[in-house]
């Protein structure tokens, strides 16, 4: 297996590209993916949130498309709005960095059509998009299927669902039979897997199983509460610790997540929370502000959350801790990026404390539990046993 970009046959400029963006050394999931989609091999990866999945796909890419052709080549099908922006970015680094000039076009649902029309006449050679709001442009004729080379299939789990399977096959099916299909995501379920091979030829299965660790840099600290309690620690967490980006993980959707933003605002902090049936609109421009440092907390579920990369999230509050050490880490993960100090703080109740120690188990972490006393954090006093006498 290949250990270095330069082994698997990249263009030279593309592991410059790459270099410059102080990413030297492959994941295993790139390394296992890449080598084979150049083949142009259809593909079914599996592999961990932030082990470079979108690279995996997206470097095979620029070793095929022709720049000079000025024709749609590939499309990645995917179900946000911000990890849509996400690839579109990725593709304009590599674009700038290297000497392969790939052109791509956000195409998602809930925006103006007509703009997108006439940004599809520039003929991008990758559209990046929601299934629905790609199908439909399809239909009329503005995006050119017959032209597409490959179809990534980004978060497959999600976009296989029964909200969104349909689309994705007739997106598929409008294309020739010779192109190449690369479906990845973090859990691809039987189900789905079955699925998505049954639009493949001769599909190749790559699962990386995940080393559930997290970085030295990241602390980690808990508060045990009453449920009733915990909007009212947080709030005092937030005035003593002063983060300046912070993510607040919560386990429900919805509602629940407007009323919980509701009551921070009430307490003067800046908080936006984002879920699944937020309005594209508003979800977008609570983004925008928190990655613009405008609002301190972004209150999601880790639905809500998944696919984002934000730069410089400095804490991470479990107000509701989840039950899977895996969701722990990658909730962890968020902060502290790229080498930079985090710290995770859970804010839990009796019974949740059955899921702390299970963190530390199988992490080999130690989170240390954690009081409050007069607007400082202090340790936890430790009850000492009374000395019994002995008897005469």
């Amino acid at each position: 297996m290949a250990e270095s970009f330069e082994n698997m046959g990249l263009n030279p400029t593309l592991v410059i590209a790459l270099k410059k963006e102080n990413i030297t050394v492959p994941t295993d999931i790139q390394q296992r993916v890449i080598p084979e989609a150049i083949k142009n091999k259809d593909i079914i990866a599996q592999s961990g949130t932030g082990t470079g999945k979108t690279l995996a796909y997206l470097l095979p890419m620029y070793q095929k498309l022709k720049a000079e052709l000025k024709e749609m080549q590939a499309i990645v099908l995917c179900p946000t709005h911000e990890l849509a922006v996400q690839i579109i970015r990725q593709i304009e680094r590599l674009s700038q960095n290297s000497d392969t000039k790939l052109k791509g076009a956000t195409i998602i649902g809930n925006v103006n059509i007509d703009r997108q029309i006439k940004k599809l006449k520039e003929k991008p050679h990758i559209i990046v998009g929601t299934p629905g709001r790609i199908l439909e442009l399809i239909k009329k004729r503005k995006i050119s299927a017959h032209t597409i080379k490959t179809i990534v299939i980004d978060e497959a789990d999600r976009l296989m669902d029964e909200n969104n399977a349909e689309n994705v096959k007739a997106v598929i099916k409008s294309t020739l039979k010779e192109r190449q299909i690369i479906a990845c995501s973090a859990t691809i379920p039987k189900s789905v897997e079955t699925g998505i091979m049954s639009q493949m030829e001769e599909a190749q299965v790559i699962r990386v199983e995940e080393k559930l660790s997290v970085p030295d840099t990241i602390s980690h600290i808990c508060f045990l509460v009453e449920k009733r309690d915990k909007i009212e620690v947080l709030r005092k967490l937030v005035r003593i610790l002063e983060p300046h980006k912070a993510i607040v993980f919560v386990n429900n959707q919805g509602n629940e997540i407007e009323i919980f933003t509701d009551k921070l605002k009430y307490h003067g902090l800046k908080a936006e929370g984002i879920h699944g049936t937020s309005r594209k609109l508003e979800r977008k421009k609570a983004m925008e502000d928190f990655k613009a440092g405008k609002i301190q907390l972004l209150i999601a579920s880790d639905i809500a959350a998944r696919g984002l990369h934000i730069e410089g999230v400095t804490h991470i509050f479990n107000i509701d801790i989840p039950e899977d050490v895996k969701a722990y880490v990658h909730r962890a993960g968020r902060s502290g990026r790229n080498g930079n100090i985090g710290m995770t703080v859970s804010i839990a109740t009796e019974r949740e404390l059955q899921f702390i120690k299970k963190y530390e188990k199988e992490l080999d972490i130690q989170i240390e539990q954690k009081s409050m006393y007069k607007g400082s954090i202090v340790e936890v006093k430790k009850v000492k046993a009374p000395k019994t006498k002995m008897p005469k």
